[in-house]
């Protein structure tokens, strides 16, 4: 006789009794536990996540309530069409009123004090460019923001903040941060108050279809569920390789607090590849990817000399001038890239959808792809 992973209880009360699961609990996964529960209070729902807390990023991203700067959408238009620029503006705008209203700004510790995009003093034709742009962007994305006066041209903020060899900035005063913990916390709370399980430090190995049942293959034992939704975004094609996400590792950064910090919303530079915050009068500070975008398409988290030594000396040459700081942590998150630039959320194998490649905005995008998925699912 084989000897049973599970006791009759554990096998009747938490094994075999779910008729969703979901393989992830970040911000995408515990959306689509909610909408599941909402739209079907008799669903018996359960979430099965790898590690100790939601592995990825979504507690581990830097809590940018954003849409994208002005330099990213003219990017976006040299790849693609305006409509298309359009419409991904407009699916984030919408992802971010969603979060807000299912989790509420109290609860996510929303704040917002606008978005500013960066332009060193070696940039100044890049620069010139984009000003030239904003009239453009800001006629075309109108009707996702609800007015045409999203960036404009913020040079007095320069000294203000006390930024060196930085030439130019565009603002944006309708991007926002958000307490990336208190906003996890706050999904997984809503998520058990609605009778949703989520079992930790459980690792899915396999998939396989038994009838109309769906096995899933676990690191401590075997599940069975009638429908199965991947919300693994980065490590999507770990599962099925034939999705197209390619993990990209993000390294971060933050100061001890800094007395009488001058900063206050959200900034990017280089393309986006670089970003930092204020939180609790310290910096984070994040990015560098594209210093080696091999070494950083990975599964592993940590961090690099090469990363570290360049985000350090940005701190000090650009960010904090002439001031005093100490780091206090450092850590990575995973994200999932892909050549297109909308999420992936379709049926992949009978009773197994997905909601992945968030593109490094799964808080923009998170909670719009969670419930879209579990929508997919309701309706077949």
């Amino acid at each position: 006789m084989a000897i049973q992973t599970f006791s009759y209880w554990e096998q009747t009360s938490f094994i075999d009794n779910s008729d969703v699961i979901i393989i992830g609990s970040g911000l995408v996964g515990l959306s689509a536990a909610l909408r599941l529960k909402k739209k079907d209070p008799n669903l018996n729902v359960l979430v099965l996540e790898r590690g100790f807390l939601p592995t990825g990023a979504s507690t581990k991203n830097a809590g940018f309530a954003c849409f994208g700067t002005a330099s990213e959408q003219l990017d976006y238009l040299q790849k693609t069409s305006e409509n298309e620029v359009l419409k991904l503006v407009d699916y984030k705008w919408r992802g971010l009123q969603k979060l807000r209203e299912n989790l509420g700004d109290e609860n996510i510790d929303y704040q917002q004090h606008g978005g500013y995009e960066l332009f060193m003093d070696s940039e100044s034709a890049i620069a010139y460019q984009n000003i030239n742009q904003i009239d453009r962007i800001n006629n075309l994305l109108k009707d996702a923001i609800g007015t045409k006066e999203i960036y404009r041209l913020a040079n007095h903020k320069i000294s203000t903040f006390g930024f060196n060899k930085i030439c130019n900035i565009i603002y944006n005063p309708f991007e926002g941060q958000v307490n990336t913990g208190k906003m996890m916390r706050t999904l997984i709370y809503k998520a058990t108050q609605l009778g949703i399980m989520v079992l930790n430090n459980c690792e899915i190995y396999k998939i396989a279809h038994e009838a109309n049942a769906v096995n899933l293959f676990t690191n401590v034992g075997n599940f069975k569920t009638s429908k199965a939704i991947l919300a693994t975004n980065a490590f999507a094609n770990q599962l099925f390789p034939s999705l197209k996400v390619t993990p990209g590792r993000g390294q971060v950064l933050i100061t001890k607090p800094i007395k009488s910090l001058k900063l206050k919303g959200t900034y990017h530079f280089d393309d986006g590849y670089y970003y930092f915050r204020n939180i609790d009068d310290r910096v984070l500070f994040g990015g560098g990817r594209n210093l080696d975008f091999n070494a950083e398409a990975t599964y592993e988290f940590g961090q690099t000399d090469l990363v570290k030594n360049k985000l350090i000396t940005y701190l000090k040459e650009v960010i904090l001038p002439n001031q005093q700081f100490e780091i206090d942590y450092w850590w990575s998150g995973i994200m999932g890239f892909g050549d297109e630039f909308s999420p992936i959320v379709k049926l992949v194998e009978p009773n197994v959808y997905c909601a992945v490649r968030c593109n490094g905005m799964g808080v923009a995008m998170g909670s719009l792809v969670g419930e879209e998925v579990a929508d997919l699912l309701l309706k077949n």
